[in-house]
């Protein structure tokens, strides 16, 4: 029977069937942060366990951090004591930590890539819903609750029911302009934010062979945005020439040996899929939400269609416009905007600060916006500094800030004032994520950078 990429990874780790229920699925690789991982190493000292492969595993210090003065004490109890709590249980159990200020340090799913700790043909695993990312890679990655950080701890296995499988494929060439975040906004869209529930996705087709790595990433970030269990890009040339020579990834024979197997990783000719989506490259153009979730998005340029015209529920509708204070038939174009929020696991690598800078290059930051500018990692800000994009970023007025989640969720210090207005690169737009009463508008750098210089939403594309 032929095999998706999907069938491929997750059947080589499968420990054992459990007869009318889940897959006891092994974990190559298993990435901790400071918020969700206290519960689970509390559980292991109550039944006084260890850890079983700490080598296998990677703590960072990202979600409840502050981005601004990171060599001072930490000011809010919570975060400081987070942040010690995962210190101390990583050094007890002997597992990498990168915590404020060590060069490694960044957001999960940011690190994991750059450091070579995520390789194709893995399973990855860490209590974020975002660790979807590293399907880029041809990797199975999920997110997972406490519990199950407990359990991988302690068994490097997990208990998984096999999801469905889904493949989305988008032929044809991108439109200039539109980028990685443009194309997930578009699936979203299209499909809704419930479309590939119980399912793993499949991305394939031109579009997604011509996207870096880093592309490759923001589209299965965003995976988690439309119900699916994860995404997956097979490997390919970029995958490999991206993973070569990093920190953690394998070295010389190992390598060779590996390579073989990586190459593999290929979904066969008549292999099934649950269910399969087919777009056209050429038709997608900057997006931009409008709404409370992912899926009420738009092409930049056309406005918020009207409720009759969509499959939705009304009320439901009228009521996520109300808390936008947006109504039907509105053109976004010219729309007020306070902040600017460029970062986040989704938008805060190089590529994404690349675009940001080409765009406001000999340009001023609008005076009434405020633009929170945050790498996804001291290797990020290091890059940032190299490349000139430092310079060009402070001369348009704006200020980098350090690696760290920020406002991609309140979680931190970083949040947007209720009723205020953000124009945001990260992956949620719900009531509140931001900051009660926030109003986020999702992005891609392009779109963010436009707003930050005009201090209203406007289409990248009438300045380039």
């Amino acid at each position: 029977m032929s095999k998706t990429l999907f069938d491929k990874v997750w059947d080589a780790h499968v420990v054992k069937r459990i007869k009318n229920g889940p897959d006891v699925l092994f974990i190559d690789r298993h990435l901790v942060h400071e918020v969700t991982s206290p519960v689970a190493f509390l559980g292991l000292q109550n039944r006084k366990l260890d850890v079983l492969f700490p080598e296998k595993t990677f703590a960072t210090a990202d979600h409840n951090t502050p981005t601004k003065n990171q060599n001072l004490p930490i000011k809010d109890p919570l975060s400081a004591k987070q942040l010690q709590t995962l210190k101390l249980n990583s050094k007890k159990h002997k597992i990498p930590f990168w915590g404020l200020g060590h060069k490694k340090n960044g957001i999960v799913h940011v690190i994991g890539p750059e450091n070579g700790i995520t390789l194709p043909g893995a399973t990855i695993v860490c209590g974020d819903s975002h660790t979807s990312t590293h399907g880029a890679f041809g990797a199975i990655a999920f997110g997972i609750g406490t519990s199950e950080v407990e359990m991988v701890l302690t068994t490097q296995c997990v208990l998984q029911p096999k999801p469905k499988k889904m493949r989305i494929i988008i032929n044809g060439k991108l439109n200039n302009y539109v980028t990685p975040k443009d194309v997930a906004l578009y699936i979203i869209s299209q499909i809704s934010t419930s479309g590939a529930t119980g399912h793993f996705v499949e991305y394939s087709g031109d579009v997604f062979e011509a996207m870096s790595m880093e592309g490759r990433m923001t589209v299965c970030n965003l995976s988690i945005e439309m119900g699916a269990r994860g995404g997956m890009i097979a490997p390919d040339k970029k995958t490999i020439n991206y993973v070569r020579d990093r920190e953690f990834a394998p070295k010389g024979d190992e390598f060779l040996k590996l390579l073989k197997y990586w190459t593999s990783l290929k979904t066969e000719k008549d292999a099934n899929f649950d269910k399969e989506y087919v777009f056209e490259g050429d038709k997608i153009e900057p997006m931009i939400t409008y709404g409370t979730n992912p899926g009420m998005g738009t092409s930049i340029s056309d406005g918020i269609p009207y409720s009759k015209d969509l499959n939705v529920n009304k009320k439901t509708f009228l009521k996520s416009l109300n808390y936008m204070n947006y109504s039907e038939g509105d053109n976004l174009i010219g729309k007020k905007i306070d902040y600017v929020f460029l970062g986040s696991c989704t938008n805060g690598r190089i590529e994404d600060f690349r675009q940001f800078a080409n765009f406001v290059k000999g340009k001023k930051k609008c005076p009434s916006v405020t633009a929170w500018l945050v790498p996804g990692s001291h290797n990020v800000h290091n890059e940032i500094v190299k490349e000139g994009i430092f310079d060009i970023l402070t001369n348009s007025g704006f200020e980098i800030r350090e690696p760290g989640c920020s406002a991609c969720l309140a979680m931190n210090e970083d949040k947007i004032p209720s009723g205020k207005y953000v124009v945001s690169t990260s992956n949620r737009n719900f009531e509140g994520r931001q900051g009660p009463g926030s109003r986020t508008i999702l992005a891609s750098p392009l779109v963010a950078a436009a707003a930050a210089v005009t201090g209203k939403i406007s289409d990248p594309r009438k300045f380039l």
